[in-house]
């Protein structure tokens, strides 16, 4: 395969790259189909020919989001054993992991979807995913969804900017809200 179709091939990640990296050096502001052309080195038409419009762009964009999310908490529930505190947990780690290093983007990703209803639905269903694998799994309901709505809440109040907590402060909150999962009792097999 040559470089040229290589190239090509990679556009729409290459054009994914350039428009995370705007958002994360500069804002929601600068976020225009013009400046991620220039950000990838592509034309204008490069850009528009894999995403037709910015609103296009960002759905992308928050959907590429949902999926590292996935990915993300998958991975971490995998070294978690299996039980009621499982998702929680899983949640709480991944949080932990991507706190410090998602500086800028989530916020900005975040004014972005809210210009574009379209881009929160897939953040939508992943909410929605999370809370009915938490129903099924908690003997007590809503224990797991309220610790589900923590975890999110601590990153979307720093996204939006009400806090900037870290080191031993976040780290508390984070043991607190493991510690309440670790608590979730274990739901009785139905007879």
């Amino acid at each position: 395969m040559t470089k040229a179709r290589s190239r090509r091939e990679d556009r729409p990640a290459i054009i994914l790259d350039a428009a995370e990296a705007l958002l994360r050096r500069s804002g929601s502001r600068t976020l225009t189909i013009d400046a991620v052309a220039a950000e990838a080195g592509l034309s204008k038409g490069g850009v528009l020919h894999h995403y037709a419009s910015k609103d296009a762009l960002v759905t992308a964009l928050a959907a590429r989001k949902v999926e590292r999310m996935r990915e993300g908490i998958a991975a971490c529930a995998e070294r978690l054993p299996p039980g009621p505190a499982g998702l929680p947990l899983a949640l709480i780690a991944h949080a932990r992991e991507v706190y410090a290093e998602e500086c800028g983007f989530p916020d900005s990703l975040l004014i972005a979807t809210a210009e574009n209803p379209q881009a929160l639905a897939g953040f939508r269903a992943f909410l929605a995913e999370r809370l009915a694998q938490a129903a099924g799994l908690e003997a007590r309901p809503g224990a797991g969804a309220a610790l589900v709505f923590a975890v999110l809440g601590l990153m979307m109040s720093r996204s939006l900017g009400f806090h900037d907590l870290d080191g031993p402060d976040l780290g508390r909150l984070f043991e607190a809200l493991e510690a309440q999962a670790r608590a979730l009792p274990e739901r009785a097999p139905e007879s």
